[in-house]
């Protein structure tokens, strides 16, 4: 079968690494929606980032969460934990009542995959969220490059780079959100 311009067939380890990534990605995305927790943060490495940049002007992100401005920003699962933890003790004021979600990533395009250690990719995804609280809907969209790793036989994401395309946000903003 003849490709089209532009557009490269995966070979067997290629697909094999796509395979793994779509499965992770879309059970992250079922986690949130069903609200499972320690699942959710299990599928993170103690040492993962997790940043959600913001913008410096229209067409420009930031480039550094250390200094500059962004939306959400983790620099290790402890950061994740602590968030979830005031979600889960019903202690985060934005989050009583829990929104209620629903996930969906697609268009997920291997970037490199090294050995079976090591697998990036990017990917499209969109949330919609329903805000008991103030009985609102919102949808937020955007792009997620994850990279992911091996670790003891099972994979876990070591660092997520969202990108939030309608970034003027509603509402606030969670990591459930996206």
């Amino acid at each position: 079968m003849k490709a089209p311009s532009g557009f490269c067939l995966p070979d067997a380890g290629e697909t094999a690494a796509l395979a793994i990534a779509r499965c992770l990605l879309e059970h992250e995305a079922a986690l949130l929606d069903e609200q499972r927790w320690p699942e959710w943060l299990d599928l993170y490495r103690p040492d993962c980032t997790y940043w959600v940049p913001a913008r410096r002007a229209d067409e420009t992100l930031t480039d550094d969460p250390e200094i500059e401005l962004s939306h959400i920003f983790y620099a290790s699962r402890a950061g994740l934990e602590d968030r979830i933890r005031r979600i889960a003790s019903g202690r985060s004021a934005a989050s009583t009542p829990m929104p209620r979600t629903t996930h969906l990533v697609g268009n997920v395009r291997l970037r490199e995959a090294s050995a079976a250690e090591v697998i990036r990719v990017t990917s499209a995804w969109t949330t919609q969220v329903f805000f008991v609280r103030s009985r609102q809907t919102h949808g937020f969209f955007g792009s997620a490059d994850t990279d992911l790793t091996c670790v003891d036989g099972a994979w876990r994401i070591a660092r997520r780079r969202t990108v939030l395309h309608n970034d003027y946000v509603p509402t606030m903003l969670d990591i459930y959100c996206l």
